[in-house]
């Protein structure tokens, strides 16, 4: 199996080099590393192009990850194309893994993060307007890459969501993917703990695009967007009542979600019409040449 992996990395400098470092100790030395970095500020440029195990480093300028996901396919040579966080490391079992999955057959193949509680939710498929989706986690993935190319990767447009998008292309065309819990990261570094607060606008951008682009504007489509706002805005009034938000926030919140929503459906019809192919990607890898601000190529 020739395996390109592309790193994703955004000022997690130490986290990163618990990642490259599990990538050397537990994948063939034939592997492919490629690492986008950006736009960093905290000297990870400087580190990993002092390391021999890095074969491509791409520098962009754009805080967006389905632009650095592109970017490093752009530059993947493998027939088989992974994705995978900067802050995570690999376990022992994870090539084994993907490599056993695509030679049975499997299109895309995903596995376990530790400390997100998604297992469940990758597991078991959801019909959305007759079509079956199983979603995967954009940070530990790898596909085939006649997948990636049929799909023309991620689309750019999104801030976040872009794998859910892409599940939904995927399933649309035919392709098939498998949760493997042997295909396992974790965190190997520390952090300062907490989650940051959900941008409700982005995920309601995101949710109304994808789903007006890749089904248009159906009923039961609809439906799927307003009940899942209206569970949301339920429980955000049930953290005001118990004082964990303030009835200011929550006005804001439900504000923002109707004009991001709003927006979301207005550009996803337009995406969905300026491509009416199967790919259904008008900002997809194809699009756009520009990303790379720099690349330092040691193949």
């Amino acid at each position: 199996m020739e395996l390109s992996v592309v790193v994703s990395t955004l000022n997690d400098r130490e986290q990163l080099l618990s990642c490259l470092d599990a990538l050397a100790e537990r994948t063939p030395a034939s592997t492919e590393v490629i690492v986008v970095n950006g736009p960093s500020s905290d000297g990870t440029s400087g580190v990993v192009r002092e390391r021999t195990d890095v074969d491509v480093l791409v520098e962009i300028s754009e805080r967006n990850s389905n632009v650095s996901r592109n970017a490093g396919l752009g530059t993947a040579t493998g027939e088989v194309v992974a994705f995978l966080d900067g802050e995570y490391a690999i376990e022992h079992s994870w090539y084994e893994a993907v490599e056993r999955s695509i030679a049975n057959g499997t299109d895309i193949v995903t596995g376990p993060v530790t400390g997100r509680n998604t297992d469940r939710e990758l597991r078991e498929p959801r019909r959305v307007a007759g079509r079956s989706v199983i979603h995967f986690d954009g940070d530990n993935v790898a596909f085939d890459r006649t997948v990636l190319e049929a799909v023309d990767g991620f689309d750019e447009y999104l801030e976040v969501g872009g794998e859910r998008d892409c599940a939904h292309r995927v399933a649309g065309l035919g392709f098939d993917t498998t949760w493997d819990a042997e295909m396992a990261a974790r965190c190997e570094v520390g952090t300062d703990g907490g989650q940051p607060d959900t941008d409700w606008g982005a995920t309601y951008r995101s949710l109304t695009y994808r789903l007006a682009k890749n089904y248009g504007p159906r009923p039961t489509v609809l439906a799927r967007m307003i009940g899942s706002a209206l569970r949301d805005g339920a429980a955000g009034a049930r953290g005001v009542v118990a004082g964990d938000e303030t009835p200011t926030g929550w006005i804001s919140n439900g504000t923002n979600v109707v004009s991001n929503a709003v927006c979301g459906i207005r550009d996803g019809l337009g995406a969905r019409y300026s491509d009416r192919s199967a790919q259904r990607n008008p900002n997809g890898l194809s699009v756009r040449h520009d990303r790379a601000v720099h690349v330092y190529d040691r193949r």
